[in-house]
Formats: C-alpha cells, sequence, structure tokens
C-alpha cells in the first residue's frame, strides 16, 4: 500500500469491478435514443418498482436528473424552494436558472434539513407581482449538511405543507441509497411523498456513470423530451446501464461498511490536534473536518496531505471533506489517518 494514492475525495472515484466490468462487456444493447435498448430499459424498469413510481429516465449524470426533473414541472419565473446548501444551488453551474427560467428561495435549517414551519413561512401568495412558489427540493442525504438523513416524520411534515399549497416536490436522491442503509427505510418508502426522485449509480453504488429520474408516467415522458433537448440522450447506453443494475443488485448492500468507515475516520481525525470533527454528526459516508488557522488553511492542508498520498478535497477556508466509498479499505484509513496527523504536526 506504501505508493498507492488514498482517494478519499469524493464517492465518486471509485472504478468499476471486475465484476462490473464484465456485466458491461456482455450487456445487451440497441439504440437509447430510439427506446430499444434492452439494458436502459430494464435498469428504468428496476428504478420505477424500486422506488414505487410508474416511470424512470436514464440520463448520463445527477446534474441532468434534478434539472431535467425540474424542467419537467416549472415555467420560467417559478421559484424553487431549497436548502441554502443544496446541491442544486452550489454544484450544478446555476442550471435551475440557466437552464429552466427558475429562481431559488433559500429554507434555512440545520445540516441542510429545514423545518415544515420554515418552509411554510416562505411559500409565496399568488400575486401578479411575485414570482410563483412552485416546487419544492428535499436533498436526502445532504452533501453539505455532512450527509445527514432525513427523519421520515421531518419529510411528512414538510411535504404536507408543500401539498396544502399545492406546490409540487422533488428528492434529490443522489444518496438516497446511503439514507436507506442508515436509517432502514426502503428507497419507495421515501420515494412516496416526492413527485419526482433522482438517483445516482456513480456515487455510492461505485458505478463509472449515471443517474436516474423516476415520477409519474407524464412527468417523465417529459423528462425523456428534456434529456433529449439537454444532449443527453445516448445511443448504445446499455454498456452504462449494465452497470448500474449490477450495482443495484450488488452494492447496495455493502453501504454500512462505508459509514462505519466514515465513523473510524470521524473518530481517529477528531483526536488530532489542529484538526475538529464531529463524530455524532457522521450518520453516513461523509466526514467535514475543520482546520485550525494555526496549522494553515483548509487548502494548505490538504496540499501538504496530498504530497503524502492522501486525496481530499477542501470544501471552505478552513474545512475538507472526507468521503468513504467502494474502494477505501480500512487498512489505507489506518494509512490515511497517520498522514492527517504527520500534516497537522507544526515542527
Amino acid at each position: 500500500m506504501s505508493n498507492e494514492v488514498i482517494d478519499l475525495r469524493s464517492d465518486t472515484v471509485t472504478k468499476p469491478t471486475p465484476e462490473m466490468r464484465r456485466a458491461m462487456a456482455e450487456a445487451e444493447v440497441g439504440d437509447d435514443v430510439l427506446g430499444d435498448d434492452p439494458t436502459v430499459i430494464r435498469l428504468q424498469e428496476r428504478v420505477a418498482e424500486l422506488l414505487g413510481k410508474e416511470a424512470a429516465c436514464f440520463v448520463p449524470s445527477g446534474t441532468m436528473a434534478n434539472q431535467s426533473a425540474i424542467r419537467a414541472q416549472t415555467e420560467p419565473g417559478d421559484e424553487i424552494l431549497a436548502h441554502p446548501d443544496s446541491h442544486i444551488i452550489h454544484y450544478e453551474t446555476g442550471a435551475p436558472a440557466a437552464l429552466s427560467g427558475c429562481m431559488i428561495r433559500p429554507v434555512p435549517g440545520e445540516r441542510g434539513q429545514y423545518s415544515a414551519a420554515d418552509l411554510e413561512r416562505l411559500i409565496r401568495a399568488e400575486s401578479v407581482h411575485s414570482p410563483r412558489s412552485r416546487l419544492v427540493i428535499v436533498e436526502n442525504t445532504h452533501n453539505r449538511g455532512g450527509g445527514s438523513v432525513w427523519p421520515m416524520d421531518q419529510i411528512v411534515e414538510v411535504v404536507g405543507v408543500a401539498r396544502k399549497a399545492g406546490l409540487r416536490l422533488h428528492l434529490d436522491g443522489a444518496r438516497l441509497w446511503n439514507a436507506c442503509a442508515a436509517s432502514g427505510h426502503q428507497p419507495r418508502e421515501y420515494a412516496k411523498h416526492f413527485d419526482t426522485v433522482s438517483t445516482c449509480f456513480s456515487k455510492g453504488l461505485g458505478a463509472p456513470a449515471g443517474s436516474s429520474v423516476a415520477g409519474d408516467r407524464a412527468t417523465i415522458t417529459k423528462v425523456h423530451r428534456i434529456r433529449k433537448m439537454f444532449g443527453g440522450a445516448m445511443r448504445q447506453a446499455g454498456v452504462l446501464a449494465a452497470a448500474a443494475l449490477y450495482a443495484l443488485e450488488n452494492h447496495r448492500a455493502r453501504l454500512p461498511e462505508d459509514h462505519a468507515n466514515a465513523k473510524f475516520m470521524a473518530e481517529g481525525l477528531a483526536q488530532i490536534k489542529g484538526l475538529s470533527v464531529n463524530p455524532a454528526h457522521v450518520e453516513t459516508n461523509i466526514v467535514y473536518v475543520g482546520v485550525d488557522p494555526s496549522i494553515g488553511t483548509a487548502a494548505d492542508y490538504c496540499a501538504r496531505v496530498r504530497a503524502a498520498g492522501v486525496l481530499v478535497l477542501p470544501t471552505a477556508p478552513q474545512h475538507f471533506r472526507v468521503v468513504l466509498h467502494l474502494q477505501s479499505p480500512r487498512a489505507a484509513l489506518e494509512k490515511a489517518l497517520g498522514v492527517f496527523a504527520d500534516c497537522a504536526r507544526r515542527e
């Protein structure tokens, strides 16, 4: 292990396993733009089944999944209500405005979650002078919330307020599989509260690419059209769908291992002078770590760690992120903790 780089930047850095590569090589393919790739069809049917929805659409990325769902359910000038730390705000290049002409109204709350009361206060009354409140977005697990899992009763309360106001709801479930592994809830138990649900195959499940959008048949028909409009329709996409199918059937059950490794890392990092982390806040596979200014900025510290063979991402001037995944075995993590400790020392 001594010469290997330990990559903890994200759960997107995984590479296909040999078994997954075999499934990809043997995939039956067609032309998905014409709607006849059999492996894509099987994946879409399986996702719809898991989420308890009428239909699903396979798309290249999580950003396209979220943005096609937004475009299918809004009109230009509409307003989206979402947490200020949401992925759609920070990591999708202004797409709600650029692609759908929508404004976003932030709904604040702790660790990426907000209350029904917080939401209710920000839903606008109908007026020709204001944007129209139209879509509520919940991100579960919440990335910038430290991989936090929304409690089911809180989701039910938020959904109740949104429905009373006549709003539609989208679940950004890029890491929904992690939320299910941590909470014990089945995917359809979360999904039933939302009109559309995006899920990702290239994060915790370890596929090389691909996400999905699920919902009622009419909305997903729109999503298929929008996928084409956004340039996301692919031809023999079955080779990617096969990886996603393999991941769904073989890698969901192992997600608790990533969560246990995240706890292990959080507890180890909490013991290093100059670093700060609250292990109690680590619910899934993401650990956010504070860097004391006495040992430099997060960017400086991450550069030292990188030079020693461990890759992590600075996320703020004094914070960085550690993400556990399919290819981060415990032995590598023990070595990484040694690197973190060494790099925190100021001679």
